[in-house]
């Protein structure tokens, strides 16, 4: 059996957004085609080159055309309908130079991971200096065509894992035992009703409306504190230990961010929480690393050492600390 040591950047849980601030410098480099036509000049610019799923892509189209050259650029979208466009930012210049240069800046949610790919990027333009022809004869512009770029969306799984992420159902702990059957207490109930008449019916009433209300924090907060209560799992155990705690920040995520984590695989979750306003990329990277290790355990086969099981513990508990205010107000019921 081996042993996940905290070498490969899980040796201080706490600390994974300056990691992941280092990581993401790593791969800033960009991804640049350039193409040119007549007195047409275009660069495509694509960063981070190497991207995490989650992470959201910036595309820069840049355009420099001579004096007294129309440019047509693309339309809004053209071409990139295969991403999510989180945010697209146009503008147009003229230089010192009397040439106009136009950008259109794209910030893109990939939709998977794996290869990807930006199109050929089209753009026309007219040519209306002296002496020049405006267009080919029987065309209304010229056009010039960028290159493809391809690039790659890394995963946060392995990439030996195993393709099925559910977990084996053999290797979780046993259910308990069922609660007793209600009819006899119901039956109780009944005749307790029909012997004290409006009272009982108020009182019935009364015990029905007994909800509580409390913050979603205090619900995952309990239920964290439930399954700590009990003894630190061996390695048998390691595998639904890793499911519950893992499950106790995926709910309290629904319940805090409206984020349908519970019902998401990590990717699809990750790349829902690239786009949320709520949460910060410190606490985006925290996300990203508790649950990394978590499927390592739960999927990959990895069994942590006991320092490894406290950090992420610690990275649990932290997340819910600092993002315990305004948590909203939830029903439950006493047995919370």
């Amino acid at each position: 059996m081996h042993r996940f040591r905290p070498s490969t950047c899980l040796q201080h849980l706490a600390r994974c957004a300056c990691l992941a601030a280092a990581a993401s410098a790593l791969g800033d480099e960009a991804i640049q085609r350039q193409a040119e036509s007549g007195p047409v000049s275009a660069e495509v610019r694509l960063e981070p080159a190497e991207p995490l799923i989650g992470d959201v892509l910036t595309l820069t189209i840049t355009v420099v055309a001579e004096k007294d050259v129309e440019l047509l650029m693309p339309e809004f979208g053209e071409a990139l309908d295969r991403f999510s466009i989180v945010d697209f930012a146009p503008r147009e210049s003229i230089d010192d130079r009397g040439r106009t240069v136009a950008v259109q800046k794209y910030r893109l949610q990939p939709p998977s991971s794996g290869a990807q790919a930006i199109p050929p990027i089209l753009i026309e333009y007219v040519d209306r200096r002296a002496g020049q022809r405006a267009a080919p004869e029987g065309s209304d512009a010229y056009e010039l065509l960028t290159e493809r770029i391809d690039f790659t969306v890394k995963s946060v799984i392995p990439t030996d894992a195993k393709a099925d992420l559910k977990p084996p159902l053999g290797r979780l702990a046993p259910l308990g035992t069922p609660p007793p059957p209600r009819w006899p207490w119901l039956a109780g109930v009944l005749v307790l009703l029909a012997v004290a008449g409006p009272l009982a019916v108020k009182g019935l009433i009364a015990w029905r409306r007994r909800a509580k209300r409390r913050s979603a924090y205090e619900i995952a907060r309990a239920r964290l504190e439930r399954l700590l209560a009990n003894p630190r799992p061996d390695a048998e155990q390691v595998d639904a230990f890793y499911v519950e705690l893992s499950g106790v920040v995926r709910r309290y995520l629904e319940d805090r961010f409206d984020l349908r984590a519970p019902e998401l695989t990590t990717e699809e979750f990750l790349a829902g929480v690239g786009q949320s306003p709520d949460l910060s990329h410190a606490h985006q990277a925290l996300l990203r690393e508790f649950l990394r290790q978590a499927d390592l355990v739960k999927f990959a086969g990895v069994r942590p050492a006991r320092e490894d099981i406290e950090q992420s513990i610690a990275a649990a508990q932290r997340f819910l600390e600092e993002t315990r205010e305004n948590a909203p107000m939830l029903e439950v019921n006493d047995a919370w």
